[in-house]
């Protein structure tokens, strides 16, 4: 697959200056080593589009002032055809098979590198930074391209992105899961390319652009299988300067910002190396200060003041005997560690060493038995409970009778025993579900595993905890806008995201996670609790700091005074408004595009060959 989308990357007519194309290669190395955008990303545009003037018109013309299409002239935005005087590059020189072959390697090569770099920005690494610079050199490969050159660049940049970033998908169960959902989210990023290799060629693109990278995610976000948000660009950037404008109109605002800055800082030094003195490089510069601008207007929004007051909430990692699948195997090690810490807990509250909590909440699948089915169970974590003597979350997993399986939070007071439930509304499919067993038995006998579904629940959970209104939204769901946003809605003034990260072993999937519940923090200024079994714990204040965190592997409990809320943010109050909007946005674009083609082959008249 990968060979062929290659050739369609770079199927393009004849391309300027294969000179220029070498020349970007070294430049774009040069530029992302020492973190600069110029040479990367005037370069890659160079090796991308050609020269930044089209060789075929009056000097002075910018691609934008061209008609999206010459009869006969291929696919760039006044490509001339080659063979002509005009085929040669920018330095003069005839485009020879040799230097136009370059330049096509370069752009799969720039795409895939661009891929890299948007990964490199993404927790634990502090790179948030290198997103910009990433969609800006993805930009520069997309630019003026055709519709199929930019599915195929837009895959292999996704391909660059999520095989390291998913790499955790294959712990435990080898490669093949971990590169089918790469592949598959790389081919609905190929659509995402598709779509900006379109708008590119319209005025103002980097608006247009910004706006289709937000349907993409919204497109990923949804389908297939209910979707799969992992990986968008506001989850990388808990520690960047746009993180304000998660509270303004949440992840698909932040998401825009970052590619309008990306693609607008590309436009700006491409126009800006052509026509120095034009008011166009001036408005493409904008296309970069106006979100950096707007995050800084955002900034009022985050706070971490104690509206309601503050309480003491702690959390408990108990720890797993092994990582890995095979935790599963050690269910009631897993629950006595929790229990046992929890109980560890209360003689250091006794003692004086920690202050009592108000409320204590464990963390998902800390007891995989069911405490309704096994009295055992129930008698340990009765007086773990007891002996803390506040109401815990405990985070297990139901088995009725008949029906699938629920993977559950209860309440569980000290004097009244378990009390309320809340049951897990996104559930993760191929790993608490399995679409389509028997063809993925095909692929991998792993299927099996997952013996028996999990099953949804269908109401946010917010449990009254000493008068505190605590939101459950069990680990997987933080990934999901409408699951973290109609929990706080349901009254949640703090919001716990209890997570099972034991599976996925030392991988960085649970930074990408905790970095996603900082972002929530932000999104709707609340606290946010994550309590793990294995991976890393923490405590995070409405602002996204983190005030406390364990390490990995590593029983501990967390305990801090953390500020009540009830405000709600704008973004609280939109919900998927602002996504619509962008949305709206790029549907627009796409119908600008379709009526200048229309346009365009009536101006041509009858037999003129439809545009790709």
């Amino acid at each position: 697959m990968s060979s062929s989308v290659t050739r369609a990357a770079g199927n393009e007519p004849p391309q300027p200056s294969a000179a220029a194309s070498t020349e970007a290669a070294n430049g774009t190395a040069n530029g992302t080593a020492n973190g600069t955008a110029n040479g990367a990303v005037t370069s890659a545009g160079t090796a991308a589009t050609g020269t930044d003037r089209a060789p075929g018109n009056a000097p002075g013309n910018a691609p934008d002032q061209v008609p999206d299409r010459v009869p006969g002239a291929g696919s760039g935005v006044g490509t001339p055809a080659a063979g002509t005087p005009a085929a040669a590059g920018a330095d003069g020189a005839p485009a020879t098979p040799r230097r136009r072959g370059v330049a096509r390697f370069a752009r799969p090569v720039l795409a895939v590198l661009a891929g890299a770099l948007l990964y490199a920005s993404f927790p634990p690494r502090p790179l948030w930074w290198l997103a910009p610079f990433a969609l800006a050199l993805l930009a520069g490969c997309l630019h003026g391209r055709r519709a199929r050159a930019g599915f195929g660049l837009g895959f292999l940049f996704g391909l660059g992105y999520l095989l390291p970033l998913l790499v955790w998908t294959s712990e435990g169960v080898g490669p093949v899961p971990w590169l089918a959902l790469a592949t598959l989210e790389a081919l609905l990023i190929g659509l995402t390319g598709l779509g900006i290799a379109l708008v590119s060629r319209l005025p103002a693109w980097p608006l247009w652009a910004a706006a289709v990278w937000v349907a993409g995610e919204a497109l990923r976000a949804r389908a297939p299988f209910g979707g799969f948000p992992w990986g968008k660009l506001a989850f990388g950037q808990a520690d960047g300067l746009f993180l304000p404008l998660a509270a303004l109109g949440g992840t698909p605002l932040l998401s825009f910002a970052v590619a309008l800055c990306g693609f607008g800082l590309y436009e700006a030094l491409r126009v800006a190396r052509a026509h120095p003195r034009r008011t166009a490089a001036a408005l493409a510069a904008l296309t970069v200060a106006a979100p950096i601008g707007a995050a800084l207007a955002a900034r009022p929004l985050v706070s971490d003041a104690a509206e309601d007051g503050t309480a003491v909430a702690a959390v408990i990692q108990g720890n797993v005997p092994r990582a890995g699948f095979d935790f599963n195997a050690q269910r009631r090690a897993v629950l006595d560690n929790h229990a046992k810490r929890t109980v560890q807990l209360a003689e250091d509250v006794k003692a004086g060493r920690v202050p009592k909590p108000d409320f204590v909440v464990w963390p998902e699948n800390s007891s995989d038995i069911d405490p309704f089915t096994q009295p055992d169970a129930y008698d340990v974590i009765d007086k773990a409970v007891k002996a803390i003597g506040v109401p815990v979350a405990i985070g297990s997993v139901l088995v009725p009778e008949s029906g699938p399986l629920r993977n559950t939070m209860i309440l569980w007071d000290p004097v009244k025993g378990p009390t309320d439930t809340y049951d897990k509304r996104k559930i993760q499919p191929f790993g608490e579900r399995m679409p389509m067993r028997s063809f993925v038995r095909i692929f991998s006998a792993d299927v099996d595993r997952v013996r028996r579904d999990f099953g949804p629940g269908k109401e946010p959970g917010v449990f009254d905890m000493a008068g505190s209104g605590v939101g459950m939204v069990t680990c997987y769901e933080a990934a999901f806008d409408d699951a973290v946003r109609s929990t706080v809605r349901a009254g949640a003034q703090v919001i716990a995201v209890p997570s099972n990260n034991a599976t996925f072993g030392r991988s960085q999937m649970t930074y990408q996670q905790l970095a996603m519940d900082r972002i929530r923090a932000v999104e709707h200024s609340r606290s946010v609790l994550v309590p793990v079994t294995s991976g890393v714990s923490a405590v995070i204040r409405p602002d996204g700091t983190i005030v406390q965190q364990t390490r990995m592997f590593t029983a501990d409990a967390l305990v801090a005074e953390i500020p009540l809320r009830s405000t709600e943010t704008p973004a609280t109050r939109f919900g998927p408004l602002p996504e619509y909007v962008l949305l709206a946005i790029a549907a627009g674009g796409f119908g600008w595009v379709l009526t200048r083609r229309i346009r365009a082959r009536r101006a041509a008249g009858p037999g003129t060959p439809a545009a790709s």
